[in-house]
C-alpha cells in the first residue's frame, strides 16, 4: 500500500478526531440526540464540530484525486508528497479552527484545496 493510500485512511479518520474534541468540550454529552447537542455548543466545542463537518466536506475530493492519480500512473513520489502535505494542512486547519484563527485557517484551507488540484494536475 502506498503512502498516499495511508493518507486516505488518515483523512477518513480525521473528522472523528474533531468529533471527539467537540463531544469532550462540554459536560453532559447527550448521545441520544448528538446532532441536537452538538448544534448548541459554543466556543471551542462548536469550532471542533465545525472542523469535523469541514473535514467530511473536504474528504471526497481528496480521495478521488488520490485514486485518479494512481490510476493515471502519476509519479508515486509526487502523489505521496502531495497527500502528506494535504494531511498535515488539514490537521493544521483543524487546530486553527479550535484556536479561532479564522484568517490563517482560510489560508491553510486554500493550500489544502491546492493539494487536491495538484493531484489532478500531475495526473494529466
Amino acid at each position: 500500500m502506498t503512502i498516499a493510500y495511508w493518507c486516505v485512511l488518515a483523512v477518513i479518520m480525521m473528522p472523528y478526531l474533531w468529533a471527539i474534541i467537540a463531544k469532550g468540550s462540554a459536560p453532559k454529552f447527550n448521545n441520544s440526540k448528538p446532532r441536537e447537542w452538538l448544534s448548541k455548543l459554543e466556543g471551542r466545542g462548536a469550532r471542533a464540530n465545525w472542523a469535523q463537518q469541514n473535514s467530511f466536506e473536504a474528504m471526497p475530493g481528496f480521495l478521488a484525486a488520490v485514486i485518479i492519480a494512481h490510476l493515471a500512473q502519476a509519479p508515486q513520489h509526487q502523489i505521496d508528497l502531495i497527500a502528506i502535505n494535504f494531511v498535515v494542512l488539514r490537521l493544521i486547519y483543524g487546530y486553527l479552527y479550535l484556536v479561532d484563527q479564522a484568517t490563517l485557517r482560510s489560508v491553510i484551507w486554500a493550500l489544502g484545496l491546492a493539494c487536491v488540484v495538484a493531484l489532478f494536475v500531475i495526473s494529466a
